[in-house]
């Protein structure tokens, strides 16, 4: 079912500008940040152009399966992004990049990419929770008209923004109750307009829309939200297969959970699947999830 019209067509298209990285030279390419106001680069934008960057050097007889990240320095939003790919290994089968992102003259994430020529072989996957459609549950629209007031103004901030990622919450009472619950959540979620046909662009899409909420998933267990000003969050890793093909731009649901909390540290996992339950990738993170009453220690 093809999505309704974008009703924020100038966020949908500054992510693809985003995506379309300069080149430099071989194996070297330029990324720019939105300017928006945030202290730090959205981690989901290094996915998304490291994972361009890493496209760009591979043969058109391949897509990527898998993807593992390692956040290692905040991103500086008002500097431009440096992606260095280096061309680890091309096989018959498979094809192996990595990629460097600097700033400053520093490394600030690290990412191995792998490619795989697509053949035949055994097919089995899980079940896709049993959750509302996208059309059953309130649009974004609605939620702002109904909940914005009642919102914290660094929540309401938030949501005000023209995103390029459509959100739709199964359930946004915890954003309102502060019970601990189980950790985990659903949110179908799909680009903001229609995008291209290409598959590998689709795929860096969601690898950048892969690290909304996912994190947050951890702090269900504790009552907590992402916008407490008595919570430090930040990615240290992420790591996301490809399992099947998808379109980005179709409403996908994310099922998240939250297996581990420890050291200041939270363990979550996510499932994405297609509106007819198909499941097209999989994602894993951790990510600090320091009290900020807790001493501070430099990442």
């Amino acid at each position: 079912m093809p999505p309704k019209k974008s009703k924020s067509p100038g966020a949908i298209e500054n992510l693809l500008s985003i995506l379309d990285l300069e080149p430099l030279e071989q194996n070297l390419f330029r990324g720019r940040s939105p300017q928006q106001g945030w202290q730090r680069v959205f981690g989901g934008q290094v996915l998304g152009q490291a994972l361009v960057a890493a496209v760009r050097t591979v043969g058109d007889d391949r897509v990527a399966h898998s993807l593992h990240a390692y956040f290692l320095l905040p991103g500086d939003p008002s500097q431009p992004i440096v992606y260095e790919v280096e061309r680890t290994r091309d096989g018959g089968s498979f094809t192996t990049r990595r990629v460097k992102a600097i700033q400053h003259g520093r490394t600030m994430f690290a990412m191995s990419v792998s490619f795989h020529k697509e053949e035949p072989g055994l097919d089995h996957q899980a079940t896709m929770p049993k959750v509302p459609m996208p059309e059953d549950l309130p649009s974004e629209g609605d939620l702002k008209a109904k909940l914005l007031a009642s919102l914290p103004e660094n929540m309401r901030s938030y949501w005000e923004r023209e995103r390029p990622i459509e959100l739709r919450p199964v359930d946004v009472s915890r954003y309102f109750a502060r019970e601990k619950r189980t950790p985990e959540q659903c949110i179908w979620m799909r680009a903001s307009g229609r995008l291209p046909d290409a598959f590998p662009l689709h795929q860096c899409v969601l690898a950048y829309a892969s690290d909304f909420s996912l994190l947050d998933t951890a702090l269900i267990a504790h009552g907590k939200l992402m916008f407490d000003k008595d919570i430090q969050l930040a990615s240290l890793d992420h790591a996301l297969w490809f399992h099947r093909s998808f379109r980005a731009d179709d409403w996908l649901l994310y099922a998240m959970d939250s297996p581990s909390g420890y050291g200041a540290r939270g363990f979550c996992r996510g499932s994405v699947f297609t509106r007819d339950g198909v499941l097209v990738a999989s994602v894993a993170q951790e990510g600090l999830t320091r009290t900020r009453a807790s001493a501070y220690v430099p990442r």
